[in-house]
């Protein structure tokens, strides 16, 4: 089983690294044909207007849109939650419009107000989750069919789920926080060898088919 990081720009050394420390196959994705074979995919923080670029650039948004309509689960950390949103507060455009979620980039301010919290996740066990936020975003509005992961005491969302799609305010991988990885990684693994005859209600494989066209 091989999970793929979106290397075109951002942290994605850091997350090869973790998953290759949990013993998974990691693949560096930069171009269409480096999908091929992966069962998940990490999309990586960094800025998400330089990821737009080079996406539409290397001709990456259809094929990994269609990696998400086949069910393959993709992760979105810090800008990659932004590149997943299916809107983008300020009227700009999503890139793969994946999670029915309104999304605020930079929501805490500059680098200066970066900062590190332990954030409750019920989802992936009772120990909270090292958090390192850096110019992170925040979810605005969590539309009917999105299951809300975390949020900080104050009531913001910085953590959502939707079907086979996860979008994450943080990085984990900076603070070596292994259990989101651990996560997708199982998806990974139940969307590469479905158990035959048997439909998983928590984590339902698919997306519809609008999830991948809607613009």
């Amino acid at each position: 089983m091989k999970i793929g990081v979106l290397a075109l720009h951002g942290a994605f050394i850091e997350h090869i690294g973790l998953l290759e420390s949990m013993g998974i196959e990691a693949v560096r994705v930069r171009l269409p044909e480096d999908l091929d074979g992966v069962s998940g995919l990490i999309i990586p923080g960094g800025e998400s207007t330089t990821m737009r670029k080079l996406t539409a650039r290397w001709g990456m948004r259809r094929p990994i849109l269609d990696l998400a309509a086949k069910g393959a689960p993709i992760l979105g950390t810090c800008a990659g939650m932004i590149v997943v949103a299916r809107e983008i507060a300020g009227g700009e455009e999503p890139v793969f419009p994946l999670i029915d979620v309104t999304v605020r980039r930079n929501a805490f301010g500059r680098q200066l107000d970066s900062f590190e919290t332990e954030l409750p996740i019920p989802a992936i066990g009772d120990r909270p989750v090292h958090a390192i936020f850096i110019r992170a975003p925040i979810i605005e509005r969590v539309g009917p069919d999105v299951e809300v992961l975390a949020a900080l005491p104050d009531g913001r969302v910085v953590a959502v789920r939707q079907r086979n799609v996860i979008a994450i305010s943080f990085h984990p991988e900076l603070a070596g926080e292994t259990r989101i990885h651990r996560l997708i990684a199982t998806m990974a693994t139940e969307y590469a060898e479905p158990r035959e005859g048997i439909v998983s209600s928590e984590h339902p494989r698919a997306l519809p088919a609008d999830r991948g066209e809607a613009m």
